[in-house]
């Protein structure tokens, strides 16, 4: 193996519990702006929701996988990629969505689903897809990954911090109305000392590979947010819809990946690096895709479409 797929990052207990900690605040900020009433509008506009949950759990990774198979990137490159695809959305698509002037209320329902069908989703899709590609899978045969174990830590990331935000958007809708704008604004710099804490120790090495994961990413990331529109657009969403969706599955919760990273390939270096500048990356492409939706909401669908290619 490449020696990047033998690298393991330095990163203490200590710091690895502040990881998750960030994390909870992150999704507990997530949470304090969803109501139950989210969740139903998904049952009563199944279309757009369908379309969605589909671009980030089944097309997002399966094109993933076969963009893996053309690249052929280091394998622990590659089992980056496949995790980043398995998380659900990330925190600040609505935000993003908002600012492109999409459909926020969809954009919030998909993120309520999502990030509670990661529960299940995330493990189930890492597992099977990197078990499909042989570099992959003889990673996590030297892991020993364990599925239930994976299952447990996802549930105590995600559904926790969620349950508590809307039972405090529930009983206490004023003070969650005064948490909101400073957790979800706070939500990139929380993001960003994620990104420092993990790569404090091991920034020499961050800089050393840093080159080779710059165009995976942005390839990764174009095929992400591309995918998630052509999904709405085939579904024959509108426009608001389909960014929306390209939002939603472009910009994926790559916190969570770097925890789950140090918890169980103990820091390896090459989905580290992966996961860490996707999550910077994914910040700058949907802002300037947002800015751009921002300033051309003045034309119509069809001249959006085409001005898009």
């Amino acid at each position: 193996m490449e020696a990047i797929d033998q690298v393991r990052l330095n990163f203490s207990e200590a710091n690895l519990f502040y990881l998750n900690l960030s994390l909870g605040f992150i999704m507990f900020g997530v949470a304090i702006n969803l109501r139950v009433e989210d969740f139903i509008r998904v049952i009563k506009n199944p279309k757009s929701a369908i379309a969605g949950i589909l671009s980030q759990f089944l097309i997002l990774p399966a094109l993933t996988y076969l963009l893996i198979l053309v690249i052929e990137p280091r394998p622990s490159f590659a089992l980056g990629m496949m995790l980043v695809a398995a998380c659900p959305g990330g925190n600040i698509s609505n935000f993003m969505t908002a600012m492109a002037r999409g459909n926020t209320a969809l954009s919030v329902s998909l993120t309520a689903v999502s990030s509670t069908l990661a529960i299940f989703m995330t493990p189930i899709n890492l597992t099977f897809w990197a078990g499909m590609y042989t570099p992959t899978a003889s990673i996590l045969t030297e892991v020993s990954l364990d599925f239930w174990q994976l299952l447990k830590t996802i549930t105590t990331l995600l559904l926790i911090p969620i349950v508590a935000g809307m039972l405090l958007r529930k009983w206490k809708p004023a003070l969650a109305d005064k948490l909101h704008p400073f957790m979800h604004y706070g939500s990139i710099a929380i993001f960003a000392t994620i990104v420092i804490m993990a790569f404090s120790a091991n920034f020499d090495l961050f800089l050393q590979y840093i080159h080779l994961v710059i165009f995976l990413v942005l390839l990764h990331n174009a095929t992400a947010l591309t995918a998630g529109y052509q999904i709405a657009k085939l579904f024959g969403l509108d426009q608001q819809d389909r960014r929306s969706i390209a939002v939603e599955t472009g910009i994926q919760n790559s916190g969570l990946g770097l925890i789950l990273i140090f918890s169980f390939f103990q820091g390896l270096g090459g989905m580290a690096i992966v996961a860490a500048w996707w999550g910077i990356w994914h910040i700058l492409s949907g802002l300037s895709l947002a800015y751009f939706w921002n300033r051309n909401a003045q034309l119509s669908p069809s001249a959006v479409v085409d001005s898009n290619g």
